[in-house]
């Protein structure tokens, strides 16, 4: 692949010890003199104030000839957020394959320069992705909610183009270019080997590999304008992509793109993933316990059992989500831990109200208030509380870390 450190600005390549970004948005821009400021700064904007997550915008030229890349590094220098990679030669597949191959970003994603899809789907498009719900994310400009203005030409060609790709290649997908795409990084990581073409035909291999893949593909309905300066050649575009449909079609018939390797992989991901997370849990949870314990029995010589077991519960509580949060669900980054332990008390009250409730019952029950029954009683009360608390952490506290590929932690 192109190298691209030699053409970009300070803090590309990523530095790996810095906090990565959630979301690595790409502008692959070709001769954009024009529309890339406005655009970046728009896109900077929106992001600054209306976007829940850490991003990052990464200009990728594709060789312009014109003031484009001195437009981008001056944004790059204006804005923290924002990196310009230089690629001597065009091609806007050979610009999103060099960036993502070198992103530290959990999401990656790219937009055309011309910002034709409305900024408030960009949520939408990311967020299955980081719930780990999806695997690809596609905006949809055919779709029956989708709001399009464009001319009927531009209209019956993207038609006609992904009616060809249900026919040859029996893709479910319904809009291949649609400049508005978003991937988990542990996902291009596989596929992106793959991917040949370095220019327009890129998102439709792109996608194709990834629905024979077994990935899930996410498309959500789009706001778009269409750019009318526009300088697609569509005629040439339109025969490269055909050749490529062809290509696709005769590798995949005669299985040299190995596809089913991946598809292997991802389909036993899953049931892989929680059982470690189950194990794991498990351990920390039977630590945790018998922490408690000691420290209950310890603390019961000098306060009464309900003060003693909320101490106790709360000392152990903040090792337990802590511990949980790195080692069995990967939520390994610095930020979000004082919101992981806040959301880790939230679930402990739901623990001590069980411990709680069986100390009330035991001494309803018990007239002597033997600390052997008071123990016992504990022990099953946390019982019920480690299962409520294992789906909780995984489905609320650490979200979309818990549904995150191994091979993804391993990279983070």
């Amino acid at each position: 692949m192109t190298s691209i450190e030699a053409t970009a600005t300070p803090g590309w390549p990523p530095d790996q010890r810095a906090a990565a970004p959630v979301l690595d948005i790409v502008i692959p821009v070709y001769n954009e003199e024009a529309d890339l400021e406005p655009s970046v700064r728009r896109l900077h904007a929106h992001l600054v104030s209306r976007f829940p997550y850490a991003a990052r915008i990464t200009i990728a030229d594709n060789a312009s000839t014109d003031g484009t890349w001195r437009i981008a590094t001056a944004l790059a220098l204006e804005f923290p957020i924002v990196r310009a990679v230089r690629l001597p030669e065009k091609g806007r597949g050979r610009a999103l394959h060099a960036v993502w191959s070198a992103s530290d970003a959990d999401v990656l994603a790219y937009m055309d320069v011309d910002l034709s899809t409305d900024l408030n789907a960009l949520l939408p498009l990311v967020a299955p992705l980081l719930s780990g719900h999806s695997d690809v994310a596609i905006g949809s400009r055919l779709t029956h909610s989708a709001r399009v203005v464009r001319g009927p030409r531009r209209e019956l060609i993207s038609r006609s183009y992904n009616a060809v790709l249900h026919a040859t290649l029996a893709t479910r997908f319904t809009d291949a270019q649609c400049g508005f795409k978003a991937i988990r990084r542990d996902r291009a990581q596989l596929l992106l080997p793959l991917v040949q073409d370095n220019a327009w035909f890129f998102d439709t291999e792109l996608l194709v590999l990834a629905e024979r893949a077994g990935m899930r593909i996410s498309e959500v309905p789009v706001d778009w304008v269409d750019d009318a300066d526009s300088r697609v050649d569509l005629v040439s575009t339109a025969l490269a992509d055909l050749r490529g449909v062809v290509r696709l079609m005769r590798g995949l018939a005669f299985g040299t793109i190995p596809v089913e390797r991946i598809r292997t992989k991802v389909q036993a991901e899953a049931p892989r993933r929680l059982s470690t997370q189950l194990l794991r849990f498990a351990a920390v949870g039977v630590l945790s316990t018998i922490a408690y314990l000691i420290l209950y029995v310890v603390l019961r010589g000098s306060m009464s059992a309900q003060l003693a077991n909320v101490t106790a519960l709360v000392v152990t509580a903040v090792g337990n989500t802590a511990l949980n949060r790195s080692w069995t669900f990967g939520a390994r980054r610095s930020v979000g831990v004082l919101r992981s332990q806040l959301q880790g008390f939230v679930v402990f009250a739901v623990a001590w109200a069980l411990t709680a409730l069986a100390l009330v019952a035991v001494h309803a029950m018990e007239a002597t208030q033997s600390r052997a029954v008071e123990v016992v009683a504990l022990i099953v009360a946390n019982l019920f509380a480690t299962v409520l608390r294992f789906v909780a952490l995984r489905g609320w506290v650490f979200g979309s870390a818990a549904r995150r590929p191994a091979l993804d932690r391993s990279a983070s």
